[in-house]
């Protein structure tokens, strides 16, 4: 029996050995695929192509920045026994409302660009067979469908699966590629050529996803992490998720670096997302255009079931928050629950009618735009949280996590003040 299985009562010890904790890593890869959609692989590319492997640190940077908040809130959960929306909760019924609000917003248009996001992947590789719509149907099925079954181990297991395909495909090319180990060292020393910045701030606010790092808990959870004794497990597995998180974007970065740096090719409409499989086939043969694709189409594609999952966890415990029906909190905080079956609807069905504008960039932009309001708010609700007396002292704030989360305050701020007034 899989240690999934095991822990779900939280009777389980906690290994006390580093090799121990790496063994049952699996959150954290959960969260590495789920955060590397779309928009990661486009900002990645777009610097590459822009600035060829400059800022590098900046994915760095954004690794450690989001570290900071995904630990926090799993460190919340493990000493507190209490899920986010439950501290949530004490700052005032504003504060779930909010996120409510902006769930039910930001996953509509979510459901429909990640959707979109593998489609364009599989045209480019099946072309003409379907129409890019249909083919996203099709994958917000299979993702409704793999969550929708109700096994997390099941779920883990797939999405690890598209991890491997991701590094297979788009690492291997990127290590195929890779300038000399000096360029790659200078892209660590933080640099903003002109014209950069918004793309550095860009790169460190889009790594590793929005509203889906507060799913991490769920599963943490599943595996039956829910003592303090867990947290350097879960700081184990968090380390392992961020680093390949920041490995892959890397590979994406350096893709766009070698084939496209002072071309003045664009990636930003429909055509471009996939436009780097050409001259990979051209330079490398057919199979290294396809690896592109499928590295893309992975990432894209294990980004729909984490954020169906995740999502559907969400919103579930915003309904066990209100108490609006007395039970035992598994009736809703399970992939078999109603109220999590009945988000998955949501976010599988609707968001379908805006495949029909055909506009999948568009959509993948207006999510990015999106997730500007959420950040700002995890931020400071976590620094308010973890640095009061909800908190054991032992398990509140050190200076290092409230300089992280400060710093995660101030560049959310700038990204959703500029993502405002592009917007108009």
């Amino acid at each position: 029996m899989s240690e999934a299985s095991q822990g779900v009562s939280g009777a389980e010890r906690a290994p006390t050995t580093l090799g121990g904790r790496l063994r049952l890593v699996g959150p954290g890869l959960v969260m590495a695929a789920t955060g590397v959609g779309a928009g990661d692989l486009i900002s990645s590319l777009v610097a590459g192509t822009q600035f060829g492997t400059v800022l590098i640190w900046a994915i760095v940077l954004g690794a450690i920045i989001k570290f900071s908040l995904v630990e926090g809130m799993g460190r919340w959960y493990m000493a507190t026994g209490r899920t986010i929306f439950e501290g949530w909760r004490d700052l005032g019924r504003w504060a779930t409302i909010y996120f409510v609000v902006y769930l039910f917003l930001v996953t509509f248009v979510f459901g429909a660009a990640v959707t979109s996001a593998s489609a364009l992947a599989v045209d480019a590789l099946f072309p003409g067979v379907l129409p890019i719509w249909a083919w996203a149907v099709l994958h917000g099925i299979f993702g409704f469908v793999v969550v929708g079954i109700g096994r997390y181990n099941l779920f883990e297991r797939v999405i690890e699966v598209f991890v491997g395909l991701m590094f297979l495909t788009v690492v291997g090319l990127a290590i195929v590629l890779a300038p000399n180990l000096g360029d790659l060292a200078i892209g660590l020393v933080p640099r903003i050529p002109d014209g950069s910045l918004i793309y550095a701030l860009g790169i460190i606010g889009g790594v590793s996803g929005t509203f889906t790092l507060a799913s991490y808990p769920y599963w943490v959870r599943e595996r039956g992490w829910r003592r303090s004794t867990w947290i350097p497990t879960m700081r184990t597995d968090l380390i392992v998720g961020y680093i390949i998180t920041a490995v892959f974007m890397i590979s994406m970065l350096i893709i766009g670096s070698e084939f496209l740096f002072g071309t003045g090719t664009s990636i930003s409409d429909t055509e471009g997302l996939v436009a780097l499989s050409d001259p990979l086939s051209e330079r490398f043969g057919t199979v290294a255009g396809w690896f592109f694709l499928i590295g893309f189409w992975s990432a894209t594609t294990s980004s729909i079931l984490g954020a169906w999952n995740g999502a559907a966890y969400l919103f579930a415990d915003f309904v066990r928050t209100l108490d609006v029906t007395p039970g035992d909190d598994e009736t809703y905080l399970s992939e078999k629950g109603p109220f999590f079956r009945g988000f998955l609807v949501w976010i599988t069905f609707p968001p379908m009618a805006l495949l029909f504008f055909d506009q999948p960039v568009l959509l993948v932009i207006i999510y990015a735009s999106l997730g500007a309001l959420f950040l700002p708010f995890l931020s400071i609700t976590l620094i308010w949280l973890l640095n009061s007396d909800r908190v054991g002292r032992e398990y509140r704030n050190k200076i290092f996590s409230n300089a992280g989360m400060a710093v995660a305050l101030l560049l959310f701020l700038a990204l959703a003040i500029n993502e405002l007034i592009g917007l108009f």
